[in-house]
């Protein structure tokens, strides 16, 4: 926490630009000195770009890695201004908003999701509350308040027994609840699917709980394209608004391998914008071949 605040300082003080020089020392570190991250990196990057990996794309890819982080300071102090930011699938939110029925937001380890800040103005009502583990929340909001005192993050702490009902609750008050869908839950089944051409087991929890409070679904990434540009796609996922009972697995499993397609498509895209520093491909035991 004494580094991250140093850091603040020095980059809100000196701006982003001296900011960012310390960034890549930091890449060059992590490149030499973690080994777990480096052969994680290089596995996923060798499945992504379609070609064995070179030590330019680990670093590069552990640099985009410091330069999304380095960029939450800027945008949890609202320094807006700094950033180009494109939208991708605007009119898409946009209308399910309108709607006032409540969604979920879907996104993964790619890219920035703090990027969402930035977009108060274009999309308007855009207020997300956050659902992960109480040990998680707490970290986030120790790292929230080394940043910034008072930026705040509406956060619903998972494993407890009321934690589906203050979910709902939020839902109902017009709130998206945002969820990261490629990483599981702890004790939760499993879908394995084709992932950048290897199987890899995505959690079904997320869109099951989605499915339980019969809620449209949307897909959101926040991909950092260098400099200080970012690129945000909304995509519509999955709506379990009027899914008969008999027909939810089916429907969760649908929505699990259109949201693997999805991550699949933009990892190849822009694949240095994957974050999960670790071994992906890594099965789950007692996950059938063909779950989906």
């Amino acid at each position: 926490m004494l580094t991250l605040r140093i850091m603040t300082w020095i980059s809100l003080r000196m701006g982003r630009t001296a900011g960012r020089l310390i960034l890549h020392p930091i890449a060059v570190y992590f490149l030499l000195f973690a080994p777990t991250s480096r052969r994680a990196s290089r596995a996923y990057l060798n499945r992504a770009l379609g070609r064995p990996a070179t030590w330019r794309d680990l670093y590069r890819h552990f640099f985009n890695f410091a330069a999304v982080i380095h960029d939450r300071i800027y945008l949890i102090n609202r320094r807006f201004d700094l950033f180009d930011i494109e939208i991708h699938g605007k009119e898409a939110i946009q209308q399910q908003l309108a709607e006032d029925k409540g969604l979920f937001l879907m996104g993964a380890h790619i890219g920035s999701f703090e990027v969402l800040r930035a977009i108060g103005r274009q999309v308007p009502g855009l207020r997300v509350a956050m659902t992960m583990h109480e040990d998680n929340a707490q970290k986030v909001n120790a790292v929230l308040s080394a940043i910034n005192p008072e930026a705040g993050l509406d956060i619903i702490g998972l494993g407890h027994i009321d934690s589906m009902l203050k979910v709902h609750e939020y839902l109902e008050a017009g709130i998206i609840v945002g969820m990261l869908g490629d990483r599981t839950l702890g004790e939760d089944k499993m879908s394995r699917l084709d992932f950048l051409g290897t199987p890899a087991d995505f959690p079904n929890g997320p869109f099951r709980m989605a499915a339980l409070l019969r809620r449209p679904v949307m897909f959101m990434l926040g991909v950092y394209l260098g400099g200080n540009r970012y690129r945000i796609h909304f995509e519509p996922l999955a709506d379990f608004s009027n899914i008969p009972t008999g027909k939810r697995a089916e429907v969760i499993q649908e929505a699990v391998k259109r949201y693997a397609e999805l991550l699949n498509h933009h990892c190849r895209e822009e694949p240095y914008n994957w974050f999960n520093f670790f071994d992906f491909w890594q099965l789950s035991p007692g996950v059938p071949e063909n779950h989906d």
